[in-house]
């Protein structure tokens, strides 16, 4: 499911964007800073400041997670299904082990959001379908130029 390039890009990637649902079926999407893709169909995800987060995926587990490389201006959206594991859980230790080197004790994590990936669908900005012969490298010009980097 998750391949390389996948993979790749989530190692890339300084944030991540985590939708989940409440319970009146209205949308939340907050973003994520602490996350690493576990295995070929899982990513894990700190809880920082996610309460929301951990409340909606109690009440509904379908998530998705937005991956984009703002130079690039390409990414990737992963749907699944979502758990929650809180820190005083049994097998959080397991869980946050991968997630720990990035953490360290700069943040409080209150618990890991373990979602299972069942669907990945590419995100690809509107340039490259407009000028079809833009190569990732002029993209990467012109996002820089327009941020000022």
């Amino acid at each position: 499911m998750l391949t390389e390039k996948i993979k790749s890009s989530i190692k890339e990637s300084v944030l991540c964007w985590l939708a989940t649902v409440d319970e009146d079926g209205c949308p939340s999407v907050s973003p994520k800073e602490v996350f690493v893709c576990n295995s070929d169909t899982e990513i894990l995800i700190a809880n920082i400041a996610s309460a929301n987060s951990v409340k909606n995926i109690k009440n509904n587990d379908k998530v998705c997670v937005s991956f984009v490389d703002v130079f690039k201006q390409k990414g990737f959206q992963l749907y699944g299904k979502a758990t929650y594991i809180a820190k005083n859980s049994d097998g959080f230790e397991s869980v946050f082990s991968p997630i720990k080197p990035l953490t360290g004790d700069k943040y409080p994590v209150a618990g890991v959001i373990r979602i299972t990936v069942l669907k990945a669908k590419p995100i690809v900005a509107p340039s490259y379908k407009l000028f079809p012969n833009i190569t990732e490298e002029q993209q990467i010009e012109s996002a820089k130029k327009t941020y000022g980097v």
